[in-house]
């Protein structure tokens, strides 16, 4: 079946630790290797993900996982990172599922459900092997931010963030 053609889409919140989660930031992690040569190293832990500190969503299309993302709670740190930031995580779209609008759709309802969780920011590092995010996000009003996190100092890194407004992330997500 041609999945950018046809299929229904359903988006639900899993957590990080459910099995399909998992495969999916395996298949992340090897896209990573591809890129950059080597996976990302951040630490990231299923409670992370879990309600009220964060948010792991899954789209499925006819029932096969296919895209993915997170959001987690951020306290006040070094490098900009302030309260009520929420750093996003694991964003991913399965090769033959892409173009489809499925990315957008998955971080849309990722800022919603941060707004309703009272997150005030969405920050994320991304790096310059990625050109489809950094688009993505740039059309969606991300900006640069100051570098955080532990790839901070890697010039193929790219952190950008943005001021979440409960007013516009109310949008539709029906992409």
């Amino acid at each position: 079946m041609d999945t950018k053609t046809a299929g229904t889409v359903e988006y639900r919140v899993t957590g990080f630790g459910h099995p399909d989660a998992q495969a999916l930031a395996q298949e992340v992690q090897q896209e990573y290797v591809r890129r950059y040569g080597s996976p990302d190293e951040t630490e990231i832990r299923s409670e992370d993900f879990t309600a009220p500190a964060g948010l792991f969503m899954i789209a499925y299309l006819d029932g096969r996982p296919v895209a993915c993302g997170g959001w987690r709670a951020k306290q006040a740190g070094p490098d900009g990172v302030r309260d009520g930031d929420a750093e996003v995580k694991r964003m991913f779209v399965v090769p033959d599922a892409r173009g489809r609008g499925l990315a957008r759709a998955v971080l849309r309802r990722l800022e919603r459900t941060a707004v309703e969780a009272g997150r005030t920011r969405f920050i994320l590092e991304t790096g310059t092997e990625q050109p489809e995010a950094v688009a993505l996000y740039g059309s969606e009003g991300y900006v640069a931010i100051r570098k955080f996190g532990i790839y901070k100092d890697h010039p193929l890194s790219i952190c950008l963030g943005k001021e979440l407004d409960p007013a516009a992330v109310v949008r539709d997500v029906s992409v």
